[in-house]
């Protein structure tokens, strides 16, 4: 498979044998894959972890693929979502498409669909910046924080006691981590959601 080194992958079913299974097709593909039953732990682990694509199950308890999926494009907009599911319809696949699924399995499905549907969503992503979604520095995060409460870059400069060009600089590169490209869609992103942004105003 034509792919980055390493690419993450987060799986998520609550069935074993699937879960299983699938994970053991990626990883021969050479593959990096963390699974998950449930939806709740894979968007605790998204919020502090690199994933490059996000394959999962429609029907689960609790948060289902549906939710899961627009959560997760909500963490990570850049972020690819595979949607499987044993129940397929056409109007599952549109919700599934209209919160940004990438591609849509049927189960049962053969390791040759779930590879083809994995491969071609990755290199179809185009190239990534190097730095999406790296954790931030410490003056990222204070430069965030001040961001999010709607401090302009003046005002940032002034309480941080840095220039306007090096706050205009930090606030580049968190736009360039978070996978935005501006102030309304970072908001959108909810970034203090993903516990990054210092509660503390002392710090």
């Amino acid at each position: 498979m034509r792919s980055r080194p390493q690419q993450h992958v987060f799986l998520v079913d609550d069935e074993p044998k699937i879960l299983g299974a699938a994970r053991e097709a990626l990883e021969q593909a050479g593959l990096k894959v963390t699974c998950f039953r449930r939806g709740s732990d894979c968007l605790k682990q998204m919020a502090g972890q690199r994933c490059d694509l996000l394959v999962t199950d429609v029907r689960m308890p609790g948060v289902d693929g549906i939710e899961l999926l627009a959560e997760a494009r909500r963490i990570a907009p850049w972020l690819p979502v595979v949607v499987l599911t044993g129940y397929g319809d056409v109007e599952m696949a549109a919700r599934a498409f209209k919160c940004g699924a990438c591609d849509f399995i049927q189960k049962p499905f053969s390791r040759e669909t779930l590879l083809s549907a994995v491969k071609n969503t990755l290199e179809n992503i185009g190239p990534i910046d190097p730095v999406l979604g790296k954790s931030l520095s410490r003056m990222e995060r204070r430069v965030l924080r001040l961001l999010l409460e709607g401090k302009s870059n003046k005002e940032t400069a002034h309480l941080l006691k840095r220039c306007v060009r090096t706050v205009e600089n930090h606030r580049l590169r968190i736009m360039r981590k978070f996978g935005v490209s501006n102030v309304f869609e970072l908001f959108g992103n909810r970034a203090d959601r993903r516990g990054l942004v210092e509660v503390s105003s002392g710090r």
